[in-house]
C-alpha cells in the first residue's frame, strides 16, 4: 500500500540518520548548548540573514505553537485565526487549554485577509470581550495555497496599525518557498512575522522545528517558558543534528522542490483524467475531488484522507507527496484513477 495520507510517514532523510550514528559517542552539552545546535542556529542565521534573531529548536510543531503563543500572550490575549487554522481544527484546543481564546473567521483558500482582521478587531473594542492580539497564520496553508510578499505585507501593515503580533506556523514552509509561484527567498518573507518557526518534521527530518523570534519583547526569558512546557530536551544535539543538516547545504530546499515536483505531476495526470480540485495548490498538499465510489476503491491500495463531502456522490481527498515520495507511487495512483474513472462511466453508460 502507498501512503499519501501525510509527509511525515518516513523516518528521516539518510543524511541525518548517517550523522547521528556517526555522533553517537560524542560527548556534547545538553538543552541547547550542543555544538551541533550552535552550528544549525548560526547556519538558520545567515539563511534568515538576521544575526539578531532568537532561534530555539522544538520537537513537534503543536508544541512550537503552544509555547510560543503562551508565551507571547497576556492572560486576556485571544489569537484571531482562519477556520481551517491547525491550532483551531489539529491541536486538541491546545492554545485554548493555556487560557487564550482562538477567534476565527472564514477563508475559501485557508487564507487571512486584512479586512477580516479588522472586522474581529472592530467586535472585541472593549475590556468586556477578549483583547485580540496575535495573528496567527500558515504558509503553505492548509489548503495548500502560499501567500503572496504582497499578501504577507498587508497583514504585516494591519498588524503594526493595530499592535498585533504576525505568527506564521511554518510546519510545511519549504514547501511554500520552493513553490513555482512563491515570490520571497526565506530571507525576505522572514522580515514580516515577528516569529515563525521552519518546519523540519514535514521535510526530512526525524522531528523537529526551529522557532524564529525577530519581535525582542517576545525574545524574554522564553528558555524558561520552553522548560516549564516541557519543550526543552536535553539530548538537544538530536534536534541540533537534524537541523544542522538539512542547512549546511541545500538540502531542505532540495526536499521540499522534490515533494512539490511529485505533487505537480500527480495534479497534472489528475487534470488529464478530468479531475477538478477544491482548491488550486502549488505546493505538496493536493485536494482532488472523486466520486465516493471511486475513494471506496482507490482506499484498497492508498491511505490517504477523506477531506470533506463535496455532493451526494463525491468527496474531496487529500494528497501529501513527501521529500521520500517516488515517481512510481505517483504513476501508480494517476493509472489507477484513470481506470476506475473508466470503468465508472461504462457503468454509467451500462444503465442509461
Amino acid at each position: 500500500m502507498y501512503s499519501f495520507k501525510n509527509d511525515y510517514s518516513e523516518v528521516a532523510h539518510p543524511a541525518i540518520l548517517k550523522a547521528m550514528a556517526e555522533s553517537n559517542y560524542e560527548q556534547e552539552e545538553g538543552y541547547g548548548y550542543d555544538s551541533y545546535t550552535q552550528e544549525a542556529i548560526r547556519l538558520l542565521k545567515e539563511q534568515i540573514q538576521n544575526p539578531a534573531v532568537d532561534i530555539h529548536l522544538l520537537t513537534g510543531g503543536t508544541q512550537t505553537n503552544l509555547t510560543a503563543i503562551s508565551a507571547f500572550l497576556k492572560p486576556h490575549h485571544a489569537v484571531i485565526a482562519p477556520h481551517t487554522g491547525h491550532i483551531y481544527v489539529n491541536e486538541a484546543g491546545a492554545i485554548e487549554a493555556t487560557g487564550h481564546k482562538v477567534i476565527t473567521v472564514p477563508g475559501e483558500d485557508g487564507k487571512l485577509k486584512p479586512n477580516q482582521v479588522e472586522a474581529v478587531l472592530a467586535k472585541h473594542a472593549d475590556e468586556h470581550t477578549v483583547m485580540p492580539k496575535l495573528v496567527y497564520i500558515s504558509n503553505p496553508t492548509e489548503l495548500g495555497t502560499i501567500y503572496t510578499k504582497k499578501e504577507l505585507q498587508a497583514l504585516k501593515t494591519v498588524c503594526e496599525q493595530n499592535q498585533l503580533y504576525l505568527y506564521v506556523d511554518g510546519a510545511r514552509l519549504g514547501s511554500a518557498l520552493m513553490s513555482s509561484n512563491n515570490d520571497m527567498t526565506l530571507a525576505e518573507f522572514a522580515v514580516y512575522p515577528d516569529a515563525f518557526y521552519i518546519g523540519g518534521t514535514k521535510n526530512g527530518a526525524m522531528m523537529g522545528e526551529a522557532l524564529v523570534i525577530q519581535r525582542e519583547e517576545l525574545k524574554e526569558d522564553f528558555r524558561y517558558l520552553m522548560k516549564q512546557k516541557g519543550a526543552m530536551l536535553a539530548k538537544s544535539r538530536i534536534l541540533g543534528i537534524q537541523f544542522l543538516e538539512l542547512f549546511k547545504g541545500h538540502l531542505y530546499w532540495d526536499l521540499a522542490d522534490h515533494a512539490n515536483h511529485m505533487a505537480m505531476k500527480l495534479q497534472e495526470g489528475l487534470k488529464r483524467n478530468g479531475i477538478s480540485f477544491l482548491a488550486e495548490t502549488s505546493t505538496n498538499q493536493l485536494f482532488p475531488i472523486l466520486p465516493d465510489s471511486v475513494i471506496l476503491e482507490l482506499k484498497e491500495n492508498y491511505s490517504f484522507y477523506v477531506w470533506e463531502q463535496v455532493d451526494e456522490e463525491s468527496s474531496a481527498i487529500r494528497l501529501i507527496t513527501s521529500w521520500a515520495t517516488r515517481e512510481l507511487m505517483v504513476d501508480a495512483f494517476i493509472e489507477d484513477v484513470k481506470c476506475l474513472m473508466k470503468k465508472r462511466k461504462n457503468k454509467n453508460i451500462a444503465f442509461a
